[in-house]
């Protein structure tokens, strides 16, 4: 199983569904994870399907929104690129340089983040995206990104955003509401979902059809 092939399933959905084709994210890697298991050789699939549906979550994604954030005059990178080039282009190094967060006499280091998107005219860094399958595998540590980059002059302005088909349902409900959920009204952008199971949505979690949208406001 390789992310082409993840690509194929999601293209068939598109076929399918269209424009809703994100709603049946997970229901794709229900698919998938079938193949996975056929092709996989070795003692723990589910340690590997886990790996494996984490990073191509990231990877579906990326291939899902570069079109549509590239037809904005905007450009997308993955965070791991800009964490482990030491040999990156000029534009991509001033990228870098411009989502930095200063520790004082501990240096300065990149948030942890998986996709950056940014002006490839001026190599401005208007937002970085989070993106897992569940609220808890990293929904504070987002948070603690947003916090770190609102208190620089130089970063203060990126939006930090959430992206996840919310398998464990943590969004789906305004009351009573989660600590998930809590932590993203109070603390986040936007959070945006991929799931065909309907939520109560605020200004603050929507589905993820409105993330193109608002990301467009971010250019005003």
């Amino acid at each position: 199983m390789t992310f082409d092939d993840l690509k194929e399933l999601y293209e068939k959905k598109k076929q399918k569904y269209g424009e809703n084709a994100y709603q049946y994210v997970s229901e794709l890697f229900i698919d998938a994870k079938l193949k996975h298991k056929k092709d996989f050789k070795g003692n723990d699939h589910e340690q590997s399907w886990r790996a494996f549906k984490g990073k191509n979550l990231e990877k579906l994604i990326e291939h899902i929104i570069t079109d549509k954030v590239t037809d904005l005059g905007l450009a997308i990178i993955n965070g791991n690129t800009l964490e482990r080039s030491t040999n990156l282009q000029e534009h991509l190094a001033i990228v870098k340089r411009n989502l930095l967060i200063d520790y004082g006499k501990f240096g300065c280091h990149l948030p942890d983040v998986d996709l950056v998107i940014y002006n490839p005219k001026n190599s401005k860094v208007l937002a970085v995206l989070s993106i897992k399958v569940t609220l808890r595998e990293r929904i504070a540590q987002t948070a603690y990104w947003k916090l770190k980059l609102s208190h620089q002059k130089i970063t203060n302005h990126i939006k930090v955003f959430f992206i996840t088909p919310d398998e464990d349902q943590t969004l789906k409900n305004k009351k009573p509401i989660k600590k998930g959920r809590a932590i993203v009204e109070a603390d986040l952008d936007g959070t945006y979902v991929l799931s065909e199971n309907p939520i109560e949505t605020t200004n603050k979690v929507k589905t993820f059809d409105k993330f193109i949208v608002d990301l467009k406001k971010v250019l005003k």
